[in-house]
């Protein structure tokens, strides 16, 4: 089996080494990181189960696969120190911006390259991983790495154009996500339920919904309609929704991502 290493143990590296172990069953022998807090790394390898390094260039010269899961910002830096050990090796990254277009501006054609954005539920076995169409692997080494990564969710390809939206919806949607629980838990808690079952109950109206919608195929406002009965308690509730800007807000949340992600190229 490949050996897999993280440069950089942030809460996504976290997220998705820990999804490696528990739902992949990688072994310790097969994955390590190196990340510039040793004492940090020291105790998030105990807890996940991965080989610490001192180093990056010492983590690069160990892995078949490494994983560029550091800050955007620090990647230039990072490739300076290991460039000279990349060749012939596997690149997989998760940071936001760097993608195989970007990467090919540092690295040469020895140096398979592949941009995957990824969620923070893949920790739970539940993520969206979406892979750039665009890469430079062998057939079979990608067809691994995208197994290893469908054991912590969903994997999708999108076109590289589109990974930006595809990954301020799926990336950023879970902080969106947990705001709703957040402000649902708050309305419960006001009338009396207890915030450590309204939040259970609320997780779970959500996570039954999105599967009820995922399974079935149905249109989300066909769903919406089959629970609003004429003159009923929820279709108010979906008018005050309106009222407010539900919708609109979902939008423009999307909306100041994007905005963001064009005056930053």
């Amino acid at each position: 089996m490949k050996k897999y290493g993280f440069i950089g143990m942030g809460n996504m590296a976290q997220a998705l080494a820990s999804g490696f172990v528990q739902k992949y069953g990688l072994e310790k022998e097969c994955l390590a990181a190196f990340a510039p807090n040793q004492e940090k790394l020291k105790r998030n390898a105990d807890r996940i189960g991965f080989q610490p390094m001192t180093s990056a260039a010492e983590l690069v010269q160990w892995a078949d696969v490494v994983i560029m899961a550091c800050k955007p910002y620090q990647i230039e830096g990072v490739l300076q120190e290991i460039g000279g050990f990349l060749p012939g090796k596997t690149l997989v990254s998760v940071a936001a911006g760097w993608d195989h277009a970007k990467y090919r501006e540092y690295l040469d054609g020895s140096v398979g390259i592949q941009f995957v954005m990824p969620n923070t539920p893949a920790m739970v076995g539940e993520g969206v991983l979406l892979f750039e169409s665009t890469h430079s692997l062998d057939p079979a080494v990608r067809a691994e790495i995208m197994e290893l990564f469908a054991s912590v969710g969903v994997v999708e390809e999108l076109p590289s154009h589109l990974m930006g939206i595809g990954g301020a919806v799926t990336g950023c949607g879970p902080a969106f996500v947990d705001l709703m629980i957040e402000a649902y838990g708050d309305a419960a808690v006001k009338y009396g339920i207890q915030r450590d079952t309204a939040y259970r109950l609320i997780s779970q109206m959500i996570l039954g919904s999105a599967k009820l919608q995922k399974e079935t195929g149905l249109h989300p406002g066909v769903l919406k309609d089959q629970v609003c009965s004429p003159a009923g308690t929820t279709i108010r509730g979906c008018g005050a929704l309106e009222e407010n800007g539900f919708r609109n807000a979902c939008i423009k949340s999307i909306d100041a991502i994007m905005d963001r992600k064009e005056k930053k190229s």
